[in-house]
């Protein structure tokens, strides 16, 4: 774990040269862009690793009342070879009519697994409760699960969830502001103002003054054409232009499950003595038996013995003087032998103190 912290401060704190990037891979276009459909189906054809529960049986009558199958009043169908899912898919921008979609299907009642089954017509609706695409097919999953006769019992991956390939077909095409208005706004991956304001000059330097501007540190507006063909290939050649992204801000990023530490690097420390040492305790229990003489008349009896061990650490103390960086730190660090969580500690403790110039993330 120690190698694996100083290879990643060390990559993180070696110069890196800046390198130029394509406006399309830093920034996407206002408006185009993907949607969730969601629907409520049934999967058939289980081989009887379904459920019977309320909202299963009444689906399942509706669905038969549909098809013009009345059952008599009260009927519970109690079928072990169906499950109630709900179905889930992306809808990308500009998708036509009839184009397809990969859907995933989830169990949503107490099935064991949907294996075999096949999911019946299933409508997708927007957010805005439209139906923009129909699912149907036959279900791939993954997961399985075994019980034996003595109630044991293996599970791998997820039994009760699947997928259909291309399971799909797309009956409603979602509007896009691409082609409206007179401007294309470009929105950046990472909010920065000097980020944003180079794109702009960038693309004024290709088109010429005032055809762009930064809005504020997401946003870049760009005058476009209104016929949609022109819009098309000019916004392939806007969005091809290369300029030169600012620098990130100065962050530490600490894991603390993992114990992973990444270090910016501009990340500066102030003038800041430091010292950490540690404590060990360490507790042992021995079990000893206290067994009376032959003629005591007394009885056997376990004795528990207690032993503890408090080991200090002495603490070294070392100095960091303006403007150096982390990597001074990391150095000190590990001469000291100090573990990743020690680093950790140190860490926020220098913030807490406000010797950092950078912000401490702790995930």
């Amino acid at each position: 774990m120690r190698s694996l912290l100083v290879i990643l401060v060390h990559v993180m704190l070696f110069p890196v040269l800046a390198e130029a990037a394509r406006i399309k891979d830093v920034s996407r276009v206002a408006g185009v862009r993907d949607n969730q459909l969601i629907g409520y189906g049934l999967v058939t054809g289980l081989p009887g690793s379904g459920e019977s529960t309320p909202f299963t049986d009444q689906s399942f009558i509706a669905m038969l009342q549909s098809f013009g199958i009345q059952l008599p009043a009260g009927t519970k169908p109690k079928s072990k070879n169906i499950a109630a899912v709900m179905v889930t898919a992306e809808l990308p921008a500009f998708t036509k009519q009839g184009q397809r979609l990969d859907v995933t299907i989830s169990s949503i009642g107490s099935a064991k697994s949907l294996r075999g089954g096949t999911l019946m017509q299933t409508m997708l609706k927007g957010l805005d409760g439209q139906i923009y695409a129909v699912a149907q097919g036959n279900l791939v999953v993954s997961g399985f699960s075994a019980t034996g006769a003595d109630g044991s019992k293996i599970v791998g991956n997820n039994p009760a969830a699947g997928i259909i390939s291309n399971g799909a077909i797309v009956e409603r095409e979602i509007p896009s502001p691409f082609s409206r208005g007179d401007y294309i706004t470009f929105n950046l991956l990472d909010s920065d103002f000097t980020t944003a304001q180079r794109m702009a000059d960038t693309v004024n330097n290709f088109l010429g003054p005032q055809m762009a501007s930064a809005l504020d540190a997401t946003s870049v507006k760009v005058r476009a054409p209104r016929d949609l063909t022109q819009r098309v290939a000019f916004l392939s050649a806007i969005e091809n232009l290369e300029f030169q992204p600012a620098n990130g801000a100065a962050k530490i990023i600490v894991n603390s499950r993992t114990g992973t530490i990444i270090v910016g690097q501009h990340v500066r420390l102030k003038p800041t003595a430091v010292t950490h040492g540690g404590m060990t305790i360490t507790i042992k229990e021995n079990l000893n038996v206290s067994q009376p003489n032959a003629l005591g008349g007394g009885d056997t009896a376990v004795v528990p013995d207690t032993d503890i061990e408090v080991t200090e650490k002495k603490g070294k103390m070392f100095k960091f003087n303006t403007g150096l960086t982390l990597n001074d730190l990391v150095s000190a660090v590990n001469e000291i032998g100090a573990a990743p969580s020690d680093l950790m500690a140190i860490l926020q403790a220098l913030e807490q103190a406000g010797a950092i110039e950078g912000q401490l993330i702790i995930i």
